[in-house]
């Protein structure tokens, strides 16, 4: 899908130009070689459309809020194309052009979405798994409950292994004594997922190196898991895997890269929204008095578990914690103000965050920097917990995007999950991502508390 409306706004430059110009030559001569233009166009509006939640394959969007986002993203690429046309008016093209441009990758856009969501079966597009093991571990891919995790596979079989105690119907686990790579080819499996409860002497290894050999993938139940959830099964691992995954790797190279994006996004975000800030101090003194502070600082445990204060606008009234006593802020919860509302909705109460970012203390991505009241009791009743401290932590994450606000010991743990995962896979492609799709959560107002 993307490499097809890729394809539709690239070619939108040159449609423009034939419309207005006649030919490419004659747009070429007056104006330059198109196709840079054309690139930076599609380049500028996929990003766009990317922040707008549309490529995610793990979230089903209907036809009717796909018009709404795809509309949106092309409006928000063409005001990110008027400011470099300001800034660099060479390399782009003219008002007239990008009208005509953005209308033609308008309808293409509409129809190719309609006929895809129209004509096109999913389970095209789903991996077919068939599951090695019956127990309980193998349990934990029948259980997964959400849509979006399931979005990617469809399980074809379940064969049972030896040592296994069998959960579900036994009915669909007999192989009539065949091998694993036989019943992998009959049901036509793309991958086989390793799912036993005991691997000591019973894994199938001469079956399973069959089965690579045929082009089968095959695949351990955690980086199933893993892949599929986009989270680390805390129940399911144990520290040998995590010390020789791969992943949980960073260098002086990610480091620095990381700092110098942190950085640069930093100071352009505070030069961006500088006058919004100044409305929002505004509003929270017309709410509450001239002399009612604006910023709310509170301590968090970073990197290295080492303290510092978090700042944010704040949107509790000022008694919130009049006893000293912490506590985890609830849906409705009735200590939030009208504008400390409108700012959670649209998470505007993090905007000085970006003052910690830029001391060092946060960076733009990572987990949520909690409260040392909050961590102390949460490492020792949660393994690894102490983990997801090992990297500077984030404005937003991607833990942030993935689970919902949590004001409960369970929520510390699904929310934990999503931060291992990110942790194990960080890498500066992967905060462009969580960047991104941090666009859509505010836009459409997702998980705010």
């Amino acid at each position: 899908m993307a490499g097809i409306e890729s394809l539709i706004l690239f070619s939108s430059v040159y449609v423009a130009a034939l419309v207005l110009f006649g030919n490419l030559d004659e747009f070429e001569r007056l104006t330059g070689p198109i196709a840079p233009k054309a690139l930076i166009v599609a380049a500028v509006i996929l990003v766009s459309l990317i922040a707008m939640g549309l490529y995610q394959f793990n979230q089903r969007i209907y036809f009717r809020e796909a018009v709404i986002r795809i509309v949106v993203g092309i409006a928000a690429g063409c005001l990110i194309l008027a400011g470099i046309s300001y800034v660099l008016p060479t390399v782009m093209i003219s008002r007239d052009m990008a009208g005509i441009a953005a209308a033609y990758a308008l309808v293409l856009l509409l129809v190719v979405r309609y006929c895809f969501v129209r004509t096109v079966d999913e389970n095209v597009f789903r991996r077919r798994t068939l599951v090695y093991g019956a127990g309980g571990r193998a349990s934990s891919i029948t259980d997964l409950r959400r849509r979006a995790d399931r979005r990617g596979f469809v399980i074809v079989g379940t064969v049972a292994a030896p040592g296994d105690t069998i959960v579900g119907e036994k009915a669909s686990l007999t192989t009539n004594g065949k091998s694993i790579t036989d019943v992998a080819i009959e049901q036509n499996a793309d991958e086989i997922v390793v799912a036993m409860d005991d691997r000591r002497g019973n894994l199938p290894v001469r079956e399973l190196l069959d089965a690579k050999l045929r082009g089968i993938n095959v695949v351990d139940l955690m980086e199933f898991l893993e892949r599929e959830t986009g989270k680390i099964r805390i129940d399911l691992v144990n520290p040998g895997w995590l010390i020789f995954s791969t992943g949980f790797r960073t260098s002086s190279f990610r480091r620095f890269t990381k700092r110098l994006v942190d950085i640069v996004a930093s100071a352009t975000l505070l030069l961006v929204s500088w006058p919004i800030i100044l409305l929002i101090a505004l509003a929270i003194k017309l709410e509450d008095g001239i002399s009612a502070p604006v910023l709310y600082r509170q301590c968090r445990v970073g990197r290295g578990h080492e303290l510092f204060f978090v700042l944010k606008f704040r949107s509790m009234r000022i008694d919130a914690e009049s006893d000293g006593k912490a506590v985890w802020a609830a849906e409705d919860d009735d200590r939030i103000t009208r504008v400390g509302r409108f700012l959670r909705k649209y998470r505007l109460d993090e905007l000085p965050q970006v003052f910690n970012v830029l001391r060092g203390q946060m960076s733009l991505v990572g987990p949520r920097p909690e409260r040392p009241e909050f961590v102390d009791g949460l490492q020792e009743s949660i393994p690894y917990y102490a983990e997801r401290h090992s990297v500077h932590p984030g404005v937003t994450g991607w833990a942030q995007l993935r689970y919902s606000y949590g004001s409960t010991e369970e929520d510390a743990i699904e929310k934990l999950q999503y931060d291992l995962y990110y942790v194990k896979n960080q890498s500066l492609m992967l905060d462009i991502l969580i960047i991104l799709q941090t666009v859509e959560v505010v836009l459409w107002s997702r998980g705010s508390r």
